[in-house]
């Protein structure tokens, strides 16, 4: 409970130190990108916190390739 606590603390901590840079110059796209990343960070370490399954990109990427793999190798032997 207390990491949460602590990583909505961070975000939050970090929003107030951009937000005003980003308002200041009217970078109204690079504030809404920026909210996403935050949010999907955030989210992230929340569920990394509770101990979640978060899938690794590799995992996709060798559920993608793994059957071409499979494929060539079975070609080759």
């Amino acid at each position: 409970m207390w990491i949460i606590i602590l990583i909505l603390l961070i975000s939050l901590l970090i929003a107030l130190f951009e937000v005003p840079y980003m308002r200041r110059n009217a970078m109204k796209k690079e504030m809404l990108v920026f909210f996403i990343f935050l949010v999907v960070g955030t989210g992230l370490g929340i569920a990394e916190s509770l101990e979640a399954n978060i899938p690794n990109p590799l995992d996709w990427i060798t559920f993608v390739y793994k059957p071409f793999s499979d494929f060539i190798f079975g070609t080759v032997e």
